[in-house]
């Protein structure tokens, strides 16, 4: 069983804050969140407020005495709140100790000397008050490093959750190759297997190597531009192999192993292209992958030559995830839908 040193605690008595450390990577992970200006307005209206008490509430001492000590009081408050700051930027158990600590051993020096100067009758009168108003800073100050530390572990576990939410997303991305796609495909496959069409063969190879990229998927946040265009070139060759003469497709995309993207992000919007711009017309039509590189930016578009959005048109599921993991995973990237007659085209930016 503990013993009743360790239950209570004891370490916090004369070693007082708190006992996380975060590393510098952390930190940076977690953000600066600014300083509550709360506190500093809190402060200085109580300071106001002090001042026309401080002036008519002892008359003998003289106005001038009065108002020199309310600069003071002022003076004292900004160090307190300068150190407040610092605990706020490093919320660190060994800062907090060395400013409590620091501030005592000063408080104690000004004690003495004013005992020694002769005026050691107001220091007898006056350091309750004086310690107890130090203790309340200290105080305050154990307190706000623990909230600051508490804020920081807060932050951090947000990130995680957003992290695990954005696995998550792609894993379901991934989990979310079309059932019916697969089927026909293999149905497919099998007849022209049976019927010994030469077709048969190529189909397997783009079957297999689209299986082959998008099984990765699972375990990816992100994937490189060459891969995610390889898996679209894949999957449109498949579907080519199905629809025949009624699909074609052109991918133009510049080559920069530098781009990195949520896994089957195109490949999202090029399969929305195939089911609402493709699929509905008898004769087909036209998908175009193509990318251009605009200063920082890459331009990623996915056209197709079918009816385009459709009167009150809205977003769908599948979108609506791809635009969400595209904002959790590519900050300042932005993903755009629009009518271009003849069609519909998909536009998606990223940093270069």
């Amino acid at each position: 069983m503990p013993s009743l040193l360790s239950t209570l605690n004891c370490r916090q008595w004369f070693y007082p804050g708190p006992l996380r450390v975060f590393t510098p990577a952390e930190m940076a992970r977690a953000g600066m969140q600014p300083w509550p200006l709360a506190v500093d307005s809190y402060v200085a209206i109580n300071l106001l407020l002090l001042l026309p008490a401080m002036l008519w509430s002892r008359h003998d001492t003289g106005w001038v005495a009065q108002a020199l000590l309310w600069l003071l009081l002022c003076a004292l408050a900004v160090a307190t709140l300068l150190v407040a700051r610092s605990l706020w930027r490093q919320p660190t158990r060994a800062r907090l100790n060395l400013y409590c600590y620091g501030t005592a051993f000063v408080l104690v020096g000004v004690f003495i000397g004013l005992a020694k100067s002769g005026q050691r009758d107001w220091v007898l009168t006056q350091n309750a008050l004086i310690v107890a108003s130090m203790t309340g800073v200290l105080s305050a100050w154990w307190m706000l490093t623990l909230f600051r530390v508490q804020q920081i572990e807060a932050r951090l576990r947000e990130l995680a959750e957003q992290e695990a939410l954005l696995r998550l997303s792609t894993r379901l991305a991934a989990a979310q190759i079309q059932p019916h796609f697969l089927f026909n495909t293999l149905a497919s496959l099998q007849h022209w297997v049976d019927t010994g069409d030469a077709r048969a063969a190529p189909l397997l190879r783009d079957f297999t190597a689209y299986l082959r990229a998008t099984l990765p998927m699972f375990e990816r946040e992100l994937q490189p531009l060459a891969d995610e265009v390889e898996m679209v070139r894949r999957y449109l060759a498949i579907m080519q192999a199905r629809l025949g003469t009624r699909l074609g497709f052109t991918i133009a995309v510049p080559a920069h192993a530098g781009t990195q993207l949520p896994p089957g992000l195109v490949l999202t919007l090029v399969e929305n292209a195939i089911a609402h711009g493709i699929e509905p017309q008898l004769r087909g039509g036209h998908i175009a992958v193509l990318g251009r590189l605009d200063g920082e930016h890459l331009v990623l578009s996915v056209s197709d030559d079918g009816p385009g959005l459709r009167p009150g048109w809205a977003e769908g599921v599948g979108l609506s995830n791809t635009r969400r993991r595209l904002a959790q995973a590519c900050p300042g990237a932005t993903l755009t839908l629009a009518d271009t007659p003849p069609g519909c085209t998909a536009t998606l930016t990223l940093t270069a």
